[in-house]
């Protein structure tokens, strides 16, 4: 990574620290950054480049903006501070629409409808952002469950069998476009989500 890449990432962690400050992850006390920063790494590590990593850690920022102001502000600054195609990528990643905001979304299903339609259209060097996103939402998933149990889709607006849809859906659109080792790394952890819930179901 050359001067000039690691100038526009350590600028895009500092976006990404500003945007998403004193956010939690749901129902735990882990700063919501720390999540953008793993899915920066594994864009890195599944050999993404500079602007997808960027994009990985500003993945959110769009549908967890407080109002529709704000949001377009984050937009206008990602195109000047990074350019097109990073822009592109973050919209690539994001399931809510310009009216929408963190408070006031629409409902859970048709959120990820919409989003998982949306994925036949998405730049292919958003698929493997939106995969290390998903790769990183279900490896907390299912170590929670793990530890914690059932009660871990209490903090979701949604049930364990729509959890397990969703993902199983992402994972088929998404899975002859990504790495080999990431795509069997989602597919195991979807195969432990799904027992883990079948188990918990005894």
């Amino acid at each position: 990574m050359n001067p000039e890449e690691q100038k526009r990432l350590v600028e895009a962690t500092e976006c990404a620290y500003a945007w998403h400050s004193g956010q939690r992850r749901k129902m735990t006390d882990i700063p919501y950054v720390s999540h953008l920063l793993q899915v920066q790494g594994l864009v890195l590590e599944h050999g993404g480049c500079a602007d997808q990593a960027i994009a990985g850690l500003l993945h959110d920022c769009l549908e967890d903006a407080p109002d529709a102001e704000e949001r377009a502000h984050r937009e206008g600054a990602i195109l000047e501070k990074f350019g097109e195609s990073v822009l592109r990528m973050v919209r690539d990643c994001t399931d809510t629409r310009a009216e929408e905001s963190l408070e006031d979304k629409r409902p859970w299903k048709e959120r990820k409808d919409r989003y998982i339609a949306h994925l036949d259209h998405a730049l292919p060097d958003s698929l493997l952002v939106a995969a290390c996103d998903k790769r990183h939402n279900l490896h907390a998933i299912v170590w929670d469950v793990r530890s914690q149990g059932i009660s871990v889709f209490d903090r979701f607006k949604s049930t364990p069998e729509q959890q397990i849809w969703y993902f199983e859906s992402i994972l088929a659109k998404i899975e002859n476009s990504i790495p080999q080792r990431l795509r069997q790394e989602l597919q195991d952890l979807v195969g432990s989500l799904k027992q883990l819930v079948s188990d918990q179901d005894l």
